[in-house]
């Protein structure tokens, strides 16, 4: 509104600036990127990311498999990383010697991370693996591949707002700078003959 208001004030004011038009139409033309180009990159953005996310989604599902396994023994030492999409702070996580069955028939052991407070011999846990039976982690769900979309479409939108922002104070502010100069220079020329008699002062 300041963009609309600065042109229709500059419209016929003999005071008019070339650089006062130019700042107001910068400034319209800023509102309108905002206004307009943000939204619209971020929801291309948004439904290109949901696209591939949903495409990965679904090759995970086909590719992981959940698993049972059966805890051997609990294991001593530091944890592995958990996955981080997949899993929060609340839950107990335990280190152990666990066996499985792979998709493919054969069989698997190795250290996993169980989802036990307690593990004990024989305890059962879900375990996600590939068709061979290497551990992976969780398949992306639908709900969060949606989620990272949408956010990544409110990241771009964000981010065109900021650079058509930042594009817009620098072009105010070399055309602040040229005023300032221009000024300068009149000053310099009327300055010497400021206040003499015959100079039209």
């Amino acid at each position: 509104m300041r963009a609309l208001g600065g042109l229709w004030r500059w419209r016929h004011n003999p005071l008019r600036r070339t650089t006062d038009l130019a700042e107001a139409w910068v400034a319209l033309v800023a509102l309108l990127l905002i206004t307009v180009a943000a939204p619209v990159t971020g929801c291309l953005v948004g439904a290109s990311a949901q696209d591939s996310l949903q495409r990965s989604a679904r090759q995970q599902r086909h590719t992981r498999h959940a698993v049972t396994a059966t805890v051997v023994r609990k294991l001593g030492g530091a944890l592995p990383e958990a996955d981080p999409v997949t899993t929060s702070g609340r839950e107990a996580h335990s280190r152990v010697l666990a066996r499985w069955t792979a998709p493919d028939g054969t069989r698997r052991h190795g250290p996993v991370l169980a989802d036990l407070r307690s593990p004990h011999r024989g305890d059962r846990f879900e375990l996600w693996t590939d068709r061979h039976g290497r551990i992976t982690t969780r398949p992306l769900d639908s709900a969060t591949a949606t989620t990272n979309a949408v956010l990544a479409g409110i990241g771009a939108a964000l981010l065109t707002a900021a650079l058509v922002e930042t594009a817009r104070r620098l072009t105010v502010w070399r055309l602040v700078r040229r005023r300032y100069a221009r000024w300068d220079q009149a000053w310099d020329r009327a300055g010497p003959d400021w206040g003499k008699a015959g100079t039209g002062s």
